[in-house]
This record gives structure tokens, sequence and C-alpha cells, in this order.
């Protein structure tokens, strides 16, 4: 693993695959509009050289997790479901950026297998960081089941960290009269502020 005492924050992009965006079962093309300032974002922290963490959604077929969209197989490793969109694909092996795989809806609990760590060890590594700017999807998902576990394990570990949701690179999906896009994300940023995650977007000139 990369030596991390050097960054002061770091930015995790959630879940930006084409599994959520762009083909598969659980896509939606809406989620795509957060894209451009997902890249300005990443482009700053290229120009600030600090830390851009990349979770990627990547299951086998027998993951117990697909039971839960209705045995919808989704993002299967090793298929361009599980790999982030082309948009941001050209900046996944850059030398401050590092990738991590999930077999479930928490980024709490990602991996990179290849390299034999954790998400967990990254926090521990990142000994010096006093911010965490989060983007992606899904709001009421992934994010805030990998945002309010992270914020617990600051608090379990006394550290006091500042951790921004840039709700113009924060988005979920909808179904018609089933999951309503803006009654979902009131309440995942009701509790992920509760937690005390902090709502920013950028300034408009």
């Amino acid at each position: 693993m990369k030596n991390l005492k050097v960054y002061k924050k770091a930015l995790i992009i959630v879940d930006m695959v084409n599994g959520f965006v762009r083909e598969g079962a659980l896509a939606d093309p809406h989620i795509a509009k957060t894209i451009a300032r997902e890249k300005e974002l990443i482009e700053q922290y290229q120009k600030e050289k600090q830390l851009i963490i990349f979770i990627k959604d990547a299951h086998t077929e027998d993951s117990v997790e697909h039971d839960r969209f209705g045995g919808a197989l989704h993002c299967i490793i090793g298929t361009r479901e599980s790999e982030l969109v082309d948009e941001l694909k050209a900046y996944e092996n850059g030398e401050n950026t590092i990738s991590l795989e999930k077999n479930s809806t928490s980024y709490i609990w990602a991996k990179n297998k290849r390299e034999g760590f954790n998400f967990i060890d990254v926090l521990e590594g990142l000994e010096n960081v006093e911010q965490f700017d989060i983007a992606g999807c899904c709001t009421d998902i992934c994010i805030i089941n990998g945002v309010n576990p992270m914020m617990n394990w600051f608090d379990e570990e006394n550290r006091r960290i500042k951790v921004y949701l840039h709700t113009d690179a924060i988005d979920t999906f909808e179904i018609p009269n089933v999951h309503r896009r803006d009654d979902y994300e009131r309440a995942a940023y009701m509790l992920m502020e509760q937690q005390g995650a902090i709502k920013v977007k950028k300034k408009e000139k």
C-alpha cells in the first residue's frame, strides 16, 4: 500500500461504475449528471497531490446481496458493469489513487485483494488526514452505508475529521411510485448530517 501519511485529505468516489450508470439491471442514466462535477473534484485533488479513493461494486454471481435487489445480478466481477465509467476510468491508476472493491452496500468493508489491504487499513494509514470529500452513488444506499460507519469509526478512534457530502456530485436512482429520488435523498442526508457529515456544493459564479 502507498505511504498514506503524506496526505491531508482524501476524496472518496463511490460506485461510479457502469452497472449503476450505463448498463445492467440497476443502472440509472440520470446518475451520469454527476460525472462532470466528480471530474472537477478529481482534477482538483490531482493538482493538490491529495488521495483519491475509488470504490467499485464487484460481486460474484452467488453474492447474497443480489437477493436484496429482487435477485437482479449486478456488477459481476470481470464484467464492464464492475468497471468505472469511461470518464473516470482514466484517473484510476494515478500515483495518488487507490481502488477497492466491495461485495456489500458499505464501502467500510471494501478490499483491494490484489495488494492485500482493506478500507480500514487505509483509514488507519491516513493518520494525518483532516478532511474527507464524498461523491458518487447511491445517496441512500452505498453512500450512507459507507459514510455513517466511517463516522462511527472516527468516533471510536477519537479522530476529529471533517466529512463533506458534495451534493452536486452525489445522486440516487428513481423508480416511479417505488423509489422517489427526492424522498430517499432527503432521508439519507438527514441521517448523515446527524452523524456529523456536512452538505456542500460548488458555488455558482
